[in-house]
């Protein structure tokens, strides 16, 4: 914030983030100081609540268990945060702040909020808050939605200076994404509808604290004329809440060493397999002689020899490539064990095979494994109170009237089935040419939106 406070307090700008982390009050003193250091009079809230740490106690014999595993509430948790909503972002905008700075939030509630603020959306207008919540869940990401990551890259200009999003609403839930001119990147059909399906789940029921949004019959069309593109959206729909919050915890899993090293010289990728193995086996021997158990993980790839494809990798030519690059990673439950494995890198180079040329960034760290565990909170146990220039102002009461935890009967979308312009008989593509895809960085699953399918497949 600091080389553009000035700008932002002479233009009125008003800047929501989730950028608390686990001190938000914090975080705001250490804005507020940059503040005074530029001269300039900003009102900075800080939403608090989502820290449940003084809860860990009672909750660890309430019978909770991982709403995705079923593992029951570890042992040593670290951290523990409700995704809080977006009524609380409004409500302190509502109070006249610049500055709106919460802890753990939904990323669509900083979008959601100042909507809700602007517009006067009441709680139980679901379809405006699942039109505002798509909104912010389509530029959370950033670059994402303007070209990032895009399945068809090649089409994408000027990474180099690639331009975020900017979403203009409408009080009636429609809204246009484009970018600043002069920017690099793309907005177009296929860029926005990868990031509908961004970490959704099921698109018809996508769980978030203001409104339980259906994303399934939303449409996304091109406006021609705008620098780099720009897209309406509309159609989103919405339906009651939960009564619930979702928690993320942490908790301490031990402790885990990378080791990435080149190898040259012909067979590169057999030296790099035995080498990899050789210094699992030497650690393992220091471990039984010391009283260590085993590795609790392992993994060993070869880059180059395509280990990353598991059995569709394709067949090696004339011994494989020349050069290879080993990626060994341990996991472990005790430091002192992966200290040794950490020490034992560096004398593969001169006691195992020839070709090994370093170690990448040096003799492997050591590092905490924290995992997350999730949960489901009442949202009537949360006490969420707003700050304003470090002093509190009041609580505020979250309205649980307009919540149900009764499963919503959606109907299925509606799929054109007539298909123009698409070719007749056998053909054989790759699945990049037939669908936009895009997978989260937050488990294992990912999403192609059928609706997103036929549409490639009837403009290609």
């Amino acid at each position: 914030m600091a080389p553009y406070i000035k700008d932002i307090h002479r233009k009125g700008v008003r800047v929501i983030s989730n950028a608390g982390g686990i001190n938000p009050l914090a975080c705001a003193a250490a804005l507020q100081e940059v503040a005074e250091k530029a001269d300039v009079d900003l009102k900075i809230a800080v939403i608090t609540g989502d820290d449940l740490m003084s809860e860990k106690e009672n909750l660890r014999g309430a019978g909770i268990t991982d709403l995705e595993s079923g593992k029951p509430f570890p042992e040593n948790v670290h951290s523990m945060n409700v995704y809080l909503g977006a009524r609380p972002v409004s409500r302190a905008l509502d109070l006249g702040a610049d500055i709106v700075i919460t802890g753990r939030c939904v990323d669509s509630g900083i979008v959601l909020g100042p909507l809700i603020h602007s517009f006067g959306w009441n709680r139980d207008e679901f379809d405006l808050l699942a039109a505002g919540s798509l909104a912010g869940h389509l530029i959370e990401c950033g670059a994402q939605c303007t070209g990032g990551i895009f399945t068809d890259w090649h089409m994408v200009p000027d990474w180099h200076n690639i331009g975020f999003p900017i979403v203009e609403c409408s009080s009636e839930g429609d809204f246009i994404i484009s970018k600043p001119p002069d920017t690099g990147g793309l907005i177009s059909f296929g860029t926005v509808a990868e990031q509908l399906v961004y970490e959704v789940g099921n698109p018809q029921r996508y769980l978030l604290p203001d409104v339980t949004c259906d994303f399934s019959e939303v449409s996304i069309t091109e406006i021609p004329g705008f620098e780099g593109g720009a897209v309406k959206v509309h159609g989103a729909k919405g339906s009651p809440p939960s009564t619930f919050y979702k928690v993320n915890a942490t908790y301490l899993d031990g402790f885990r060493a990378t080791a990435v090293c080149p190898v040259g010289g012909p067979k590169a990728v057999q030296k790099g397999k035995l080498t990899a193995e050789s210094i699992l086996k030497r650690t393992r021997l220091i471990f039984s002689q010391l009283g260590y158990e085993d590795y609790s993980a392992v993994n060993i790839q070869v880059l180059g020899s395509e280990d990353t494809y598991g059995p569709h990798a394709r067949r090696s030519i004339d011994g494989g490539p020349r050069e290879a690059v080993i990626w060994l990673a341990v996991h472990h439950k005790r430091k002192e064990a992966l200290e040794i494995f950490s020490k034992e890198i560096a004398p593969a180079g001169t006691g195992m095979a020839p070709g090994l040329t370093g170690v990448i960034g040096g003799r492997p760290r050591i590092s905490p494994v924290f995992k997350p565990f999730f949960f489901h909170y009442p949202k009537s146990n949360v006490q969420i109170n707003l700050f304003l220039n470090g002093q509190y102002v009041e609580t505020f009461e979250e309205d649980l009237t307009f919540t149900s935890d009764e499963a919503v009967s959606f109907d299925p979308p509606k799929i054109n089935s007539e298909l123009k312009d698409l070719p007749s008989g056998h053909h054989t593509y790759r699945l990049e040419d037939l669908a936009y895809t895009r997978s989260g960085d937050k488990g294992n699953s990912a999403n192609i939106d059928e609706s997103v399918w036929c549409s490639k497949l009837s403009m290609n």
